[in-house]
């Protein structure tokens, strides 16, 4: 129930302006559940024009839960490759097999079920159950937290307020249209209520801020200021044999799990470039090499750390045992790597062998 009229007030004010201002998004065209649970993963720290044509692409590749549960991983993967933080991709593909073989192919509407599955938090469980099922949970995430702390002047760490974020979300969620009323929330926080420069004089509900009323808007939310994230100096092999080169796929259960690359890795303090790969590439994969040419380098920024990643030419040492030891290796050929899914980092240097012509300097 609605604690006082103002809080009703507040409700018919965002619900009415969502309804004529939203964005036409694809995602909104119908109730799906499966839609909206797929554009609510994608766009997890992710910006929506960025997720729309990996969701368009999605939906022509796997058009229902069926076809998701039914398919490869490696085929999933591939679909979602350049999106990023592939743990939702894996999470969403394992959820996708558990609804087939346990609920029949139709997501779960009630709040346990739905909760319990790989990847499901409080945030999209809230989404798809009050959008898709119109079950009166609020939704909680980076907009919603900066539209309350400047209507709240919340005066404390913006992200461990979300026990009395939610109590006043209670009170002013619609009851009749929560799926509205939390994509209204989003949407605000997302064109109008920004990080920087909010936009207070199309803001429909600014009468209820009370940082705009004194003033502040700029002092929130209030967040931690983030430390320089660590970089890392990479270095990686492409290991040539009859005119093929070398791949292999990273774990499932680790950072881009389930994606493919040059074999290498991470320089130890003081070891020089083409020590550290020669290291790698036998700890990896078994292989003595012979190092040649270098192709180049490339820089490339993560969430948490960037990396300079230095791409060398090599092949294989006459006496070098263990060719391929598992299915999570491959011999390819130039050209045939677009078959495969791999890290937005190793692209960068397909792009600078392609303008080389692929030789291989040996």
């Amino acid at each position: 129930m609605y604690n006082t009229k103002e809080e009703i007030y507040f409700s018919k004010l965002i619900v009415d302006w969502y309804r004529k201002n939203c964005r036409n998004l694809p995602w909104r065209k119908d109730k799906d559940p499966y839609k909206i649970w797929l554009s609510e993963v994608m766009l997890q720290q992710t910006k929506v024009s960025t997720v729309i044509p990996y969701y368009n692409n999605w939906l022509k590749r796997f058009p229902t839960i069926q076809h998701v549960a039914s398919s490869d991983i490696d085929d999933v993967i591939k679909i979602w490759e350049g999106l990023g933080y592939y743990s939702r991709c894996r999470n969403f593909y394992r959820a996708c097999k558990i609804i087939v073989d346990k609920y029949e192919g139709t997501i779960p509407f009630d709040w346990t079920s739905f909760r319990s599955l790989p990847g499901v938090g409080d945030y999209t469980a809230a989404a798809v159950l009050s959008i898709a099922y119109n079950y009166s949970y609020p939704v909680i995430d980076g907009n919603v937290r900066r539209v309350l702390a400047r209507i709240m002047s919340y005066d404390k760490i913006v992200n461990k307020g979300d026990v009395e974020f939610r109590l006043k979300l209670e009170g002013l969620i619609d009851k009749k249209f929560p799926g509205d009323f939390n994509q209204a929330m989003m949407e605000l926080g997302s064109i109008i209520c920004k990080r920087t420069k909010p936009d207070c004089n199309h803001c429909p509900v600014f009468q209820f801020c009370k940082s705009y009323k004194e003033g502040t808007t700029h002092n929130f939310p209030v967040v931690i200021k983030k430390k320089k994230p660590p970089h890392n100096t990479i270095v990686v092999g492409i290991i040539w044999k009859n005119k093929k080169f070398f791949i292999q796929k990273r774990p499932y259960n680790g950072l881009l799990g389930g994606l493919w690359e040059f074999p290498g890795g991470k320089l130890k303090k003081g070891e020089k470039l083409i020590d550290a790969l020669v290291r790698e590439i036998y700890e990896e994969t078994g292989f003595c090499i012979s190092v040649g040419k270098k192709v180049g380098s490339i820089k490339h920024e993560y969430s948490h750390f960037s990396i300079s990643l230095h791409l060398f030419n090599c092949q294989l040492i006459n006496n070098s045992q263990k060719i391929l030891c598992s299915k999570s290796q491959r011999w390819i050929f130039p050209g045939n790597q677009s078959k495969f899914a791999f890290p937005k980092a190793n692209h960068k240097l397909f792009e600078m062998l392609e303008s080389q012509s692929w030789d291989n300097g040996l």
